[in-house]
């Protein structure tokens, strides 16, 4: 028996990984508890949207962990993965959008795990200062969020690319990132080479935000296959927003994040949304979590504006002329593996048995 997955634009689930374990440091794993005391939900609801909060995974703290110097709390972020993912499948069964907070950007893996329950072909749109596409024999840290973008392609630490069954998790010309400036040397060395779809910062705001947006998702082909998004607060700006670990001069304007954060967030095809970086103990007066709820709820605002006016035009066109280039998710039928197939393919991290991947695309060798 098939599960069809009716997308409901106005639900929301939210999800908390609790953790800093991928981190150089502690107070991220605080940072659902610190939004959601900041009145993240209700700044929800008001703004038309049934909000349903599934807590917190447990939490995963930072610890130096010298005796794993190249790859640090590798086992506790694990763990932290394993506690996320399931809780992701849910909420992508639901056809609610998974909103996910979370201390550490390496939550991503759980978020695409958790999609590609269900959906063979997913996208990654990665908003974030940072390229992240250190392994282990580069990093000058050890800092697993600092090769997250390795692990989703296959090329990170053994024991997390094995966190999917098949890896990788997403094809790199199927991701993209959005908005980055700071790059290691071996990082620019393996980018010159890589079909991984880049826009840095620069780029955005030479260009336009929005526009540099949509030229991502048509890079990614989020415009015919479902898409996850990460968003980590220091892609902004210092001066607009300094509450995170690794603030810097240069990046994007609020504005321009705000930007293009709408168009992404306004796609149909969005399976779920990251949120990372924010650190509320660099934040003691709680500017920093009002400010960047203001962000949220303006951002995803979006999704119901684009509903309102597709909703008000849908009698005024003929079906010839309104009906969408790609089809989406939102209004096309399609099956998906029955729960008890899903589970076993889960706990593989196998996706054999799941529908055909569409075919490669031909520009990309």
């Amino acid at each position: 028996m098939a599960v069809k997955i009716t997308r409901q634009t106005k639900n929301i689930v939210l999800l908390g990984a609790a953790t800093s374990a991928a981190a150089l440091r502690g107070g991220l794993e605080r940072a659902p508890a610190a939004l959601r005391a900041a009145g993240l939900s209700d700044r929800l609801k008001n703004a038309g949207f049934n909000v349903t909060d599934q807590g917190d995974t447990a939490t995963y703290l930072f610890q130096p962990d010298d005796e794993h110097p190249r790859a640090r709390n590798v086992s506790a972020i694990l763990k932290s993965l394993n506690d996320l993912r399931p809780r992701v499948e849910v909420a992508v069964k639901s056809g609610a959008l998974p909103l996910i907070l979370t201390g550490d950007c390496i939550s991503v893996l759980a978020a695409i795990a958790g999609t590609r329950r269900y959906y063979r072909n997913v996208s990654l749109i990665y908003v974030d200062r940072d390229a992240d596409l250190n392994v282990p024999a580069t990093t000058p840290s050890g800092c697993v969020d600092g090769m997250v973008i390795s692990q989703v392609i296959g090329r990170g630490a053994p024991e997390l690319v094995r966190f999917w069954g098949e890896p990788p998790l997403v094809r790199e010309p199927d991701v993209a990132l959005f908005g980055f400036e700071r790059l290691d040397a071996p990082e620019e060395q393996y980018l010159a080479a890589s079909p991984l779809r880049r826009h840095a910062s620069l780029e955005v705001s030479t260009v336009g935000a929005a526009a540099a947006a949509r030229l991502a998702l048509e890079r990614v082909h989020a415009l015919k296959h479902e898409f996850v998004l990460h968003f980590d607060v220091d892609v902004i700006n210092s001066e607009e927003f300094p509450w995170t670990n690794f603030p810097g001069e240069g990046g994007l304007g609020l504005n321009d994040a705000r930007d293009a954060l709408r168009v992404f967030v306004s796609q149909p095809n969005l399976a779920a949304f990251e949120v990372a970086g924010y650190n509320p103990d660099l934040d003691p007066d709680g500017q920093g979590a009002r400010k960047l709820i203001d962000l949220l709820a303006d951002v995803l605002s979006a999704r119901l504006e684009i509903a309102a006016a597709a909703a008000a035009g849908a009698g005024d066109s003929a079906p010839a002329t309104s009906a969408p280039a790609a089809p989406s998710s939102e209004t096309a039928a399609a099956t998906f593996p029955s729960a008890a197939e899903s589970t076993a393919e889960s706990d593989g991290g196998t996706s054999g048995e799941l529908p055909e991947a569409s075919e490669p695309d031909p520009s990309v060798s």
